[in-house]
């Protein structure tokens, strides 16, 4: 897919490139973010450099995942970082994380719901997942507030530093934003299969 550039009332949200890097390590030397997100710890310069340079452009040339730099405006500060992976024939997960001294003021909520908004109408998206290790409360507020539905927990389900950890997962369908999806729906009406 072509890289995408999306704006919102307050932020500007486009593929991360080069020039990324510097702001990508600072953010990512947050304990939170190494604690709750998949992304390597200790997490070294070498680690920001890769997903800038080679890891996000290679997701967007072979359709495997669509990550995007949120910013305050296009020139401003770095606040957040948003991917979309291909988890299947219209099945999408979202992850995210937000700089630490950007948390609290909306900016992850707005973010995930353009972003979610996009899959749906420009990728094709059928169903959008996220998952998050049991206990990161902040991940699964700005999920719900999103319009994620929690789904349940998965055991066993996050493999981090050697240890199986259970996990939430929720989903978003096109029509709990309002838009009409890609294919049929039916959904299940009581009793068990």
């Amino acid at each position: 897919m072509e890289p995408t550039t999306l704006n919102t009332a307050r932020l500007h949200l486009r593929p991360f490139v080069p020039g990324d890097e510097e702001e990508v390590y600072t953010a990512v030397q947050d304990p939170d973010i190494q604690r709750w997100t998949m992304v390597p710890s200790p997490y070294e310069r070498e680690h920001a450099r890769s997903f800038v340079a080679e890891t996000v452009p290679a997701g967007w040339r072979e359709d495997t995942a669509y990550s995007f730099a949120v910013r305050l405006g296009p020139d401003g500060p770095l606040v957040a970082a948003v991917g979309v992976h291909v988890r299947g024939p219209g099945s999408y997960e979202i992850g995210y994380w937000a700089a630490k001294e950007h948390r609290g003021r909306g900016y992850m909520t707005e973010a995930v719901a353009a972003v979610s908004r996009w899959a749906f109408t420009a990728v094709g998206a059928v169903r959008l997942e996220w998952r998050a290790e049991v206990g990161n409360a902040g991940s699964r507020a700005v999920a719900e507030k999103t319009g994620f539905r929690f789904e349940g927990v998965l055991r066993g389900a996050v493999l981090r530093r050697g240890t199986a950890r259970d996990s939430w997962v929720g989903a978003l369908l096109p029509s709990d934003l309002g838009l009409t999806p890609s294919l049929p729906y039916l959904p299940a009406v009581g009793g068990s299969a």
